[in-house]
């Protein structure tokens, strides 16, 4: 990604003074670095973003169920449409950050300094959108969100038994509610062959995109440290290879493993394994399947409504050098696709329960 001093094309030496820049120059050269990384970031969430919308709301049709009829030689079937949808919402949040100092602060600024304070900026809206995203999945309760424009909104979770009816799953001709978010029934000191969290949300979501096939299907297994070395001695478990290793891999090499978040180490029951530690709380998991939509859409404003979209510099003061610079993000997310993610909390009874970190 560019920095201001590079976009600028010059040194960012100490003494590249921003107010000796020239303050309009800077505040261009800002935007453009985060529209790089606006960008970037929208590549890095694909795996659990399907998409932006301007909708509050969405109707998902379903394909429905059942069989062809039977037919005479001379009589035309039965007219017959397709049946069944769901409604989603989305929320819509402001968050930012500000830059700001004293005229004499300010006018000392160097661009070298003022490219630190942006950058901290963009990793705190990072932060924060890794945390909505999480929150998104792993929160299991739909969340009633008051939109000052359209009123209440009901933003929907994964599939959470509330009474909605999806296409029939891999056995079966009729419609049914699911529930993804599962609790394993044992501790992850217990995980193995048989007690499998990966396997088993695997399955959890493979019955509603056909099974897993004759070659399987890309799944992605998200855990944290405290479950790794438990599911690495499963049997069938076929680690990566180290890239810091240039010959002498052994006869089976795993094919090239998908860009996700975290360490991805290895492979079983058909399922990729990613560590992810410091974010996929111990004791949960959480598994995607790639190769279908993925379970959430953003939300972002419309575009008629000029407010843009990504990180932004919205504001600043150029009465003295950038006395202050308001930085803002506008956004939220909802589940549109409600079955191709599942969540298990691992311990030996009870129901789900959402990570406290990821309660809303």
């Amino acid at each position: 990604m560019s920095t201001v001093a590079g976009i600028l094309n010059i040194n960012d030496a100490e003494r590249a003074y921003v107010g000796v820049v020239g303050q309009e120059l800077v505040f261009d050269a800002i935007n453009r670095v985060l529209a790089e990384r606006n960008a970037e970031i929208a590549a890095a969430t694909s795996v659990f973003v399907e998409s932006s919308t301007e909708s509050f709301a969405k109707r998902y049709l379903l394909a429905g169920g059942g069989r062809l009829q039977a037919m005479g030689r001379q009589a035309p079937a039965a007219a017959v449409k397709r049946v069944g949808y769901y409604d989603v919402g989305f929320q819509l949040r402001m968050w930012g950050d500000e830059i700001g100092g004293s005229r004499v602060d300010m006018a000392y600024m160097s661009v070298a300094e003022l490219d630190a304070h942006v950058k901290a900026v963009m990793t705190r809206d990072v932060n924060t959108m890794r945390d909505r995203i999480l929150t998104a999945l792993f929160e299991n309760t739909n969340l009633t969100f008051p939109d000052p424009i359209h009123g209440n909104v009901t933003v929907r979770r994964l599939a959470n038994t509330d009474g909605t009816l999806y296409t029939p799953v891999l056995g079966s001709e009729t419609e049914a509610d699911d529930e993804h978010y599962l609790n394993a029934g044992y501790n992850v000191a217990a995980i193995a062959d048989d007690n499998n969290p990966a396997l088993t949300l695997r399955n959890e979501i493979a019955e509603h995109f056909g099974g897993i096939g004759s070659f399987g299907k890309n799944f992605v297994y998200f855990h944290g440290a405290d479950q790794t070395a438990y599911l690495q001695a499963i049997t069938g478990f076929q680690a990566t290879r180290d890239i810091g290793i240039v010959d002498r891999y052994p006869d089976t090499v795993l094919a090239p493993f998908p860009s996700v978040p975290g360490r991805v180490h290895g492979r079983v029951t058909g399922v990729w394994l990613s560590e992810w530690d410091g974010y996929i709380p111990d004791t949960y998991g959480m598994c995607i399947l790639l190769d279908a939509p993925a379970p959430l859409q953003m939300r972002v404003d419309p575009s008629d409504t000029g407010l843009g979209r990504g990180l932004q510099l919205v504001a600043t003061s150029v009465t003295h050098p950038l006395y202050r610079a308001s930085y803002e993000h506008r956004y939220g997310f909802g589940c549109g696709n409600r079955l191709s993610a599942a969540c298990m909390l691992v311990t030996d009874g009870g129901t789900y329960v959402v990570p406290t970190a990821y309660a809303e």
